[in-house]
């Protein structure tokens, strides 16, 4: 038989409302009490029921991860597992769960929030990507439902988030690829209604305006998403109306698509980076140069500043994760 609250009260001869209050974190129950309870419960292999914790304390103890599709297909691009490790670790040492749901679309994300606060299946949310006017962001502040988001809201003094800086990441990649000698520096994007996109790309367009360099409206591509052959074909129609010396991609995946043309065109002298830094990187041929975002720690801090929020400790409104440039063969030129 499973072992039952009643079990653990009584083999640490308390009543069932003391092993609950103990549970669920009650400050009003002496050490000596919670270590009794505690040692009972790691004796009995007693695990909590959730559902009928959240019934006493109004609390679940869980977190609604809201993920676009893409991160379905963790194989392809693993910036979600990294961002899912962080919050993850963050939310077991915190006593937390998690659960997950996908989203293709902004009404499909603004529908499974929907579901998440009027189920009260969860606490509070992690939204992963943020939108320029995103209506998920509106409906949890008119419903007060506890959230934070992976990314730069347009909101940043009333939403709790955690991000790189993403202009300023673009922005030294340009100005190390000018001290390099580079002039004429493609630019290959996607999803421009992200946040991200769009910080990245004004990072790219400030460093030319910096350094006294023109932009070529012509060299930048952006394309409707993070995939290898998006940034083959970006790669291909640059090509087709000049021949830059480095190419900045927002994305690895369309970093390595970008040079799969070159090699297989035979195409040298042309320099390529990516952005997130995954795996993949480093294995290919050339090797790729990258910014790593850290994306963990973007997790983790997330999961952190939510916690806080729930358990009413709130330090920070922000995090911003420092981002590190990766040279590898694909600039050594």
């Amino acid at each position: 038989m499973d072992v039952t609250m009643k079990d653990v009260a009584k083999e640490a001869n308390v009543s069932p409302s003391t092993v609950s209050r103990v549970i669920a974190g009650s400050d009003r129950i002496s050490e000596e009490t919670k270590k009794k309870v505690n040692d009972a419960i790691e004796r009995l292999n007693y695990h909590p029921n959730i559902a009928a914790r959240s019934l006493t304390n109004k609390m679940t103890k869980v977190i609604g991860i809201v993920l676009p599709s893409e991160a379905e297909h963790l194989f392809k691009n693993p910036f979600f597992i990294y961002v899912m490790t962080g919050i993850s670790k963050y939310a077991q040492e915190s006593g937390y769960y998690i659960m997950y749901t996908f989203f293709k679309t902004e009404e499909e994300k603004l529908s499974a929030i929907q579901n998440y606060v009027n189920s009260n299946l969860v606490d509070g949310i992690i939204l992963t990507t943020v939108h320029s006017k995103d209506q998920c962001i509106k409906y949890l502040q008119e419903k007060d439902f506890p959230f934070v988001v992976i990314g730069r809201p347009e909101d940043t003094k009333n939403v709790l988030w955690v991000d790189n800086d993403n202009f300023q990441a673009m922005y030294n990649v340009l100005r190390k690829l000018f001290m390099k000698g580079h002039r004429e520096i493609a630019f290959i994007g996607a999803k421009s209604e992200l946040n991200v996109s769009k910080d990245r790309l004004s990072g790219y367009k400030q460093a030319h305006k910096t350094n006294g360099f023109d932009i070529d409206e012509k060299s930048i591509l952006e394309v409707e998403d993070f995939r290898e052959d998006l940034g083959y074909n970006a790669m291909k129609k640059i090509l087709n109306e000049r021949k830059p010396t480095a190419v900045v991609c927002t994305d690895d995946l369309l970093a390595f698509g970008a040079s799969s043309y070159l090699v297989e065109k035979n195409i040298k002298g042309i320099s390529i980076v990516g952005f997130n830094n995954i795996p993949l990187a480093e294995y290919q041929k050339p090797a790729l140069t990258s910014v790593d975002i850290n994306a963990k720690e973007l997790g983790y801090y997330a999961a952190k500043m939510l916690v806080d929020k729930l358990e009413k400790d709130i330090m920070n409104r922000h995090y911003i994760i420092e981002t590190n440039l990766i040279e590898r063969e694909s600039t050594n030129h």
